[in-house]
């Protein structure tokens, strides 16, 4: 192994060990001494690699973050195609992967916010609603201009939608407290997607108890995916 790579991979052991610490532990219950240890290596080489344990911390939630906007992930996928309120299910879908597979990161969120008052997570959040009217605006608008939405601001649905999904799924599987709204998660899911898909029917439209909406425009006729 080369000594670059061999660098590389010290330092994601150090990273490694830092995550399941500071997800369990939190922050300041945290010691350089202990991530060096869990990380099998010396402290030394730990100060190495970062200057102190706020960078190893910040460096931890700043990847998890360049995840969550990478192009490639499949829940950005989703979000590219900009086929709301219609692809709902799949959105879902793809945020439940994504806090299967993050849980550590996203508990790092709350620790920041406990411990930092949210210093390294707020920039991601104040930037939340550029991202999303960049994506959805113009095909969202052209599709209330046809007829097909409702009065409320899509957009802010996107960005409700989200957010709700993501949190619904940590309390589920991170919280300790599944079934929280009283029902299977997956029913949860559907009674969201129904409020979601009701709220955007044009006006004069009621939506029917017990039915998916019809959408008019293009989709007159046809019933939503449940």
């Amino acid at each position: 192994m080369a000594v670059s790579e061999s660098r590389n991979a010290s330092a994601e052991e150090v990273l490694k060990a830092a995550l399941e610490l500071f997800s369990r532990q939190g922050y300041g219950a945290t010691t350089m001494r202990q991530i060096a240890e869990k990380a099998g290596t010396s402290l030394g080489n730990v100060y190495h690699h970062f200057k102190n344990k706020e960078e190893i911390f910040a460096t931890l939630l700043n990847r998890y973050f360049q995840v969550l906007l990478d192009p490639n992930l499949r829940l950005n996928q989703v979000f590219a195609r900009a086929a709301f309120p219609e692809d709902l299910e799949e959105m879902a879908a793809h945020i439940e992967e994504v806090v299967d597979r993050f849980g550590r990161e996203i508990m790092l969120i709350y620790i920041d916010v406990i411990e930092f008052s949210g210093k390294h997570v707020r920039w991601f959040y104040e930037t939340m609603a550029e991202r999303f009217h960049r994506i959805y605006d113009e095909p969202l608008k052209a599709r209330k201009e046809r007829g097909e939405l409702g009065e409320v601001d899509p957009v802010f649905a996107v960005m409700l939608s989200v957010r709700w999904f993501f949190y619904f799924f940590t309390v589920e599987k991170y919280f300790g407290v599944p079934m929280h709204f009283g029902m299977d998660p997956h029913q949860a899911v559907h009674e969201f997607i129904k409020v979601l898909r009701c709220g955007l029917l044009p006006r004069g439209e009621p939506c029917p108890p017990g039915q998916e909406p019809a959408h008019k425009g293009k989709a007159k006729g046809r019933r939503a995916r449940s």
